[in-house]
């Protein structure tokens, strides 16, 4: 995904503001062993890009003065009530580095599970991405996790991930394994059942009530 920013000359508060109020975002790229730039992007087309997906979790071609460079989005700082983007940073990447960072979490065959189908199960995502080491040519844009087989009061762990090839997860999450989603039957399914289920037919002794 291709990404064009500007070098931006002027640093500081009052400059950032300016560039904000003219439709501009500021924004820093860094790493890989070579000085930080500063740089300024178009708000309106960083907005919707940060929307998709695949901005958060990919390799990205930032564009900057007609030279083009591989970074990662790193850090985003929203406005807390306008709908406006602060700043933005980037992470140069090296090829020859394994890096760390965050992929998103694709849940499949929800819908079809027998728990929920038949059961009245609903399946939690504890987890919703999950961070990961690879090369930057074997990043994922997200991962995926079958839960076509949970049943209901059991729990799949993000060893349950099939990694694609070259990719691994970090290493607290493989020592600790979390639980990245769980199937359970709400309070309210199990009543009704045993409500169906529990109302007994009266003997032949009973009397019938006056």
């Amino acid at each position: 995904m291709k990404v064009v920013a500007f070098e931006r000359n002027l640093q500081g508060t009052g400059a950032s503001r300016r560039l904000r109020n003219s439709g501009k975002t500021p924004g820093i790229v860094y790493g890989a062993n070579a000085e930080a730039q500063a740089v300024e992007l178009d708000h309106n087309a960083l907005w919707h890009a940060l929307k998709k997906e695949v901005f958060h979790s990919s390799i990205l071609d930032l564009e900057i003065a007609g030279k083009s460079q591989q970074v990662l989005l790193r850090d985003v700082q929203y406005h807390p009530f306008k709908q406006m983007v602060l700043h933005v940073d980037f992470q140069r990447v090296d090829a020859k580095k394994k890096l760390h960072t965050k992929v998103p979490v694709h849940f499949l065959n929800q819908e079809t599970n027998p728990a929920v189908k038949l059961g009245g199960a609903v399946i939690s995502h504890v987890l919703n991405e999950v961070e990961i080491e690879c090369l930057p040519a074997d990043l994922p844009e997200f991962v995926e996790l079958d839960l076509a087989k949970i049943e209901a009061g059991h729990t799949l762990h993000v060893k349950d991930i099939v990694l694609p090839k070259g990719v691994a997860l970090v290493a607290h999450l493989d020592a600790e394994n979390p639980v990245i989603a769980s199937a359970t039957v709400p309070a309210a399914v199990v009543s009704d059942e045993a409500a169906s289920g529990g109302a007994a037919a009266p003997s032949e002794g009973d009397k019938p009530a006056a």
